[in-house]
């Protein structure tokens, strides 16, 4: 059965950091693309940073610059640095796992889905 649990997100101030991870099992991680997107009420979910079977790395341009995708494949987890936070980061996060590892910024192409965390980021 395929796994993905996400944690640590929480409250912070504009500016302050998180660091999000998401443990994955029940399915061969080392194969999959792995993307983590947001979704704030009201709106539709976007596609933040992801990271191929080899390591490259994409993000969206909100978050570019701010933002580090990483991941370990020894202990299949995947994280999200999130650094100089701004209140339109707030949003429920999510991670994915994408076999097809095409458009990795698009939700339609993954394949399974974390139940998600709450970043919360006040001014």
């Amino acid at each position: 059965q395929v796994q993905l649990v996400e944690s640590g997100g929480g409250s912070v101030q504009a500016g302050g950091s998180l660091r999000l991870s998401c443990a994955a099992s029940g399915y061969t991680y080392s194969s999959y693309c792995m993307g983590w997107f947001r979704q704030a009420p009201g709106k539709e979910r976007e596609g933040v940073a992801a990271i191929d079977i080899n390591g490259r790395t994409t993000y969206s341009n909100s978050v570019k610059g701010r933002f580090t995708i990483s991941k370990d494949n020894a202990k299949n987890t995947l994280y999200l640095q999130m650094n100089s936070l701004k209140p339109e980061d707030t949003a429920m996060y999510y991670c994915a796992a994408s076999r097809g590892c095409i458009y990795l910024l698009y939700d339609d192409y993954y394949n399974y889905w974390g139940q998600g965390t709450q970043v919360t980021v006040s001014s």
